[in-house]
């Protein structure tokens, strides 16, 4: 049911005959902006990704900004909210009057946001979402930048196909981002030949980790694919060790590895989660080395953080963009420059844009937590 109002939605926002959209652009500033997660259980987490984006914004902005202009960016918290996004997308578009929405967060929030993107001929460059309904249906108005759950999905049910793992559960919340992520499972299941042992569902209203923890038990999973983010993903995990069950964890990409330790401590490790970024401890990266540097400059006690990191490489394409569409920049112009770029590559992490598709990257790779909190993949 979910999908099919999503689907139209996306269907109203295709094909528009509006002007250029000019509005957030001045003789010096680019205004861009966001409805976005900053509290509840994913706000710590989509913190780090405006931390991050701000980092490389700042950096830019203090060697003249992108062709003379700066970029000013605002982010609205919504609260993991539909209804709170398109309330704030209205102001940031009509009162704010920014340029473009700039890495927003949330599968239902994007497909709400939609119809008014469209309506105001705007950008919606890199949602933080992976869901297939926005990759599947093209929209000319949306860049993706990351890649999607199904590939995340496909990565990890091949790699416990491979590995000979044959009991494997998922545990989901009764949410927007659980059953997405859920239903990119089921596929992946299907095509790996590797039918789940147990889909264990959380009510979102009122949890019971408890009770989910139990049911992991008597599934006697060998393996369980967490399909959600934020406290929700370590509070099962918590229960889950509190018993005599012992399945290794895995994680999707929207699983911030910072938050699990925190969290979790030591009992973090062996924790599996999907990436859809490079790793930090690769500097042979271009894009990896200029993040690290910037967090030193910026503080010496810094802690770099793999949501940062996501949240700067957003930024860093972005601005990659703006550079080639030139200083005549407008709805219109900048769909063009992404368009006639090619592969656009920061080392290992590459997008590639055209006008049949605005998908980005399909990067993912799988990383396990050691004691530290470190990813080593």
């Amino acid at each position: 049911m979910m999908v099919r109002v999503w689907m139209a939605l996306i269907a109203v926002c295709l094909c528009s005959t509006a002007l250029a959209r000019n509005e957030g652009i001045t003789a010096d500033e680019i205004r861009l902006g966001a409805s976005v997660v900053l509290s509840g259980p994913l706000g710590p987490q989509t913190a780090q990704y405006g931390e991050g984006s701000r980092l490389l914004f700042d950096a830019v902005n203090a060697q003249g900004g992108v062709h003379g202009r700066m970029i000013r960016y605002t982010t609205l918290d919504d609260g993991f909210d539909p209804a709170r996004a398109v309330e704030n997308t209205r102001r940031l578009l009509e009162t704010d009057k920014v340029f473009m929405i700039f890495h927003s967060t949330g599968t239902a929030q994007t497909a709400a946001i939609l119809p008014l993107v469209k309506e105001h001929r705007t950008l919606l460059f890199g949602p933080v979402t992976g869901a297939s309904v926005f990759r599947d249906t093209f929209n000319p108005l949306v860049f993706h930048v990351r890649a999607g759950y199904a590939n995340e999905a496909a990565r990890i049910v091949s790699q416990l196909r491979q590995q000979g793992v044959s009991r494997v559960a998922v545990f989901y919340p009764d949410d927007g981002l659980g059953k997405t992520l859920l239903a990119e499972l089921r596929k992946a299941s299907e095509t790996e030949k590797l039918p789940f042992v147990a889909e264990i569902r959380l009510d979102p209203k009122q949890p019971d980790f408890a009770a989910a923890a139990q049911q992991t038990e008597k599934a006697q999973a060998q393996a369980v694919i967490v399909a959600t983010a934020g406290a929700t993903f370590t509070d099962y995990i918590k229960q889950v060790q509190a018993t005599s069950a012992r399945p290794s964890f895995y994680g999707f990409s929207v699983v911030s590895s910072d938050a699990v330790h925190r969290d979790l401590g030591p009992k973090a490790r062996g924790i599996i989660l999907a990436q859809i970024i490079p790793s930090l401890r690769n500097t042979t990266i271009p894009v990896v080395a200029e993040y690290l540097a910037l967090v030193k400059a910026r503080s010496p006690q810094a802690q770099p953080s793999a949501s940062q990191f996501e949240g700067f490489v957003h930024a860093r394409l972005l601005v990659e963009g703006l550079r080639r569409t030139g200083r005549n920049l407008s709805t219109e112009s900048f769909i063009k420059a992404m368009e006639d770029a090619g592969e656009i590559s920061f080392g290992r992490f590459s997008v590639r844009y055209s006008p049949r598709s605005h998908n980005g990257s399909n990067y993912v790779e799988l990383a396990i937590m050691d004691a530290d909190g470190n990813l080593r993949y």
